[in-house]
C-alpha cells in the first residue's frame, strides 16, 4: 500500500473523516462508545445500539469498529515522520483527503481496507506494504439453539424486531415523520406493520408514517403489490407512491455511489436512488427512514442455485454466512469489501446518505440477528430448498399474527429492483456484468492524459 522503505514502527497519525455527528447512537456518548472500543474484552462492543462506525486510539493502539448496516473504511500512507492511517465511510473520501496532502501517488481503491462488521480491528504496530490488522469478534450468536417450532421462532423474531423499532423511537423526535422503503413484501411488511403498532403503543400518530413505492415509468408489479398489501391491512392510507423516470436511472451513478461493482447491489442501489431522489423531491427536509434490509439476510432467503459456490449444507452451516460471507480468515475474504452484507450494506447506506436521509435498518441489529442464528434450519428444511425458501414466509406471517395480532400478507419473493419496473425496461437498463461494472468503478481513478 505505502512505499517499500517503511519499517515497523508505530502509526505516527490517525485521521478520521467519520465525525460524531454520523455516528447515531442510541444509549451512550461517542465517547463512551470508544472507551468500550477499547475496553480488554471485545464484548463490550456488542453494548453499543444504533449504528455507528468507531476508531478509537491508546498510545500505539487504533482499534476501529462499526455496525453491520453501514461501511467503515481505512488506508495506510507514507510520511516522513512515519505511517499516516486515514480511516472513512467512503473511497473516495479517503482519496480527496490524500490529494489535499499530496499523496496521490500512493492511493489505489483497491489498497483501502473494510472493517468487517462484527469484529474489532486492531491496528498496533504498521509494517510494509500493507498494515497487518487483528481482528477480534465481538458478536458470536448460538447456532440452532431454538426448537423447530415455528410459532415460537416467528414470535421471537418479531418481538425482537419491534423491540428494536421502540430502541428507535425513543431516538426520534415525536414531530418527526418516518418513511418505510416499501414494496409490500415479506420484509418491508413486516416492519411497517411493526412500525404501525410501535406508534400506537407509545400513543403516537401513525400518520406521521408512510410507506414510499418506487414505480419506474408507471410500470413494474410493486406498485400493485404494495397497493393489495395495505388494502389488505386496513393501511392505504399510509401509500406513497413514487414515480420514477426511466431515464434518471443510471448504474453507473449507482456504481459511483455505492464504490462496488456487484450486480445485484448495483441494481438495488439504481433503483433505490431514484426512490430517495423522488422522496428528497417531494419533502426537502425528511430525514428519517426505515427499511427491510438484513431480511433475506436473516432467514437465508437468497436462491442458492444462481450460486455455484453454495449448497443448502454450507449455507445454513456457516455462522452468519450472508451477513459476512466467509469470513475474515478465509482465503476468499475480500480486504477491499468485506463480505456478504458487510460489503452489501451500501447499497442502502450510501444512497440514502447522498441524499440526507437517516436509515435505519432493524433487521441489521445484533438482538435480531442472535435470533435467526438460533433457528435450527437444516432441521426445519431437511435438506430441501424449497422448504428453506418457505420458511421466511412461515416466520414472519406467525410472528406477525401472535405478536401484532394481524394477519402478513404473503406474496411471491421478488427483489427490489425487478418489482420497480418492467422487465423489458430492467433487461435494457442492467448488464449483470461485473467486469464493466467494475470498470467504471476503477475509471474514477485512472491517471488523466
Amino acid at each position: 500500500m505505502a512505499a517499500s522503505t517503511i519499517t515497523e514502527r508505530p502509526v505516527h497519525r490517525v485521521e478520521n473523516l467519520v465525525s460524531d455527528e454520523d455516528q447515531h447512537i442510541l444509549n451512550m456518548t461517542p465517547d463512551e462508545a470508544r472507551r468500550r472500543l477499547l475496553a480488554d474484552d471485545a464484548a463490550r462492543v456488542l453494548d453499543i445500539r444504533g449504528s455507528f462506525a468507531l476508531v478509537a486510539r491508546d498510545g500505539e493502539r487504533v482499534r476501529l469498529a462499526r455496525s453491520l448496516s453501514r461501511p467503515l473504511r481505512y488506508f495506510l500512507a507514507k510520511e516522513a515522520a512515519g505511517p499516516l492511517l486515514v480511516v472513512a465511510d467512503r473511497i473516495d473520501a479517503i482519496h480527496r483527503f490524500l490529494a489535499a496532502e499530496g499523496y496521490t501517488n500512493q492511493f489505489h481503491p483497491t489498497y483501502t481496507r473494510m472493517v468487517p462488521a462484527h469484529h474489532v480491528t486492531e491496528i498496533a504496530l504498521v509494517g510494509c506494504p500493507d498494515p497487518n490488522p487483528r481482528y477480534t469478534r465481538f458478536f458470536t450468536p448460538a447456532m440452532a439453539t431454538l426448537p423447530a417450532d415455528l410459532d415460537l421462532i416467528g414470535r421471537r423474531y418479531v418481538e425482537a424486531a419491534l423491540a428494536e423499532i421502540h430502541t428507535w423511537l425513543d431516538a426520534v423526535p415525536p414531530e418527526e415523520p418516518l418513511g418505510v422503503l416499501f414494496s409490500g413484501g415479506l420484509d418491508s411488511g413486516a416492519l411497517l406493520l411493526c412500525l404501525h403498532d410501535a406508534l400506537l403503543q407509545r400513543q403516537e400518530s401513525p400518520a406521521r408514517l408512510k410507506a414510499f413505492t418506487l414505480s419506474v415509468a408507471g410500470g413494474g408489479a410493486d406498485a400493485a403489490q404494495a397497493r393489495r398489501f395495505l388494502r389488505e391491512t386496513g393501511l392505504e392510507f399510509l401509500l406513497e407512491e413514487i414515480d420514477g423516470p426511466a431515464d434518471g436511472l443510471d448504474p453507473r451513478d449507482a456504481v459511483r455511489a455505492i464504490e462496488d461493482y456487484k450486480p445485484r447491489d448495483v441494481e438495488c442501489a439504481t433503483v433505490g436512488l431514484a426512490l430517495l431522489a423522488g422522496i428528497r423531491e417531494r419533502y426537502p427536509a425528511w430525514s428519517w427512514l426505515f427499511d427491510g434490509d438484513g431480511g433475506d439476510e436473516n432467514l437465508k432467503d437468497y436462491p442458492i442455485e444462481e450460486n455455484t459456490e453454495l449448497t443448502i449444507r454450507s449455507v445454513v452451516s456457516n455462522r452468519m454466512l450472508y451477513q459476512e460471507g466467509w469470513g475474515v480468515d478465509a482465503i476468499k475474504h475480500s480486504l477491499t469489501y468485506s463480505g456478504g452484507l458487510s460489503r452489501g450494506c451500501v447499497r442502502g447506506h450510501a444512497p440514502a446518505r447522498r441524499y440526507g436521509f437517516r436509515l435505519v435498518s432493524p433487521y441489521t441489529s445484533p438482538n435480531e440477528i442472535a435470533v435467526a442464528e438460533g433457528i435450527p434450519f437444516y432441521a426445519i428444511s431437511s435438506g430441501s430448498h424449497e422448504r428453506l425458501y418457505a420458511l421466511k414466509g412461515e416466520v414472519l406471517s406467525r410472528g406477525i399474527r401472535q405478536v401484532l395480532g394481524r394477519e402478513l400478507p404473503v406474496f411471491a419473493k421478488r427483489r427490489f429492483q425487478h418489482g420497480a419496473m418492467e422487465n423489458e425496461a430492467f433487461d435494457a437498463l442492467f448488464s449483470g456484468d461485473t467486469e464493466r461494472y467494475r470498470g467504471y468503478f476503477l475509471a474514477q481513478y485512472a491517471p488523466r492524459a
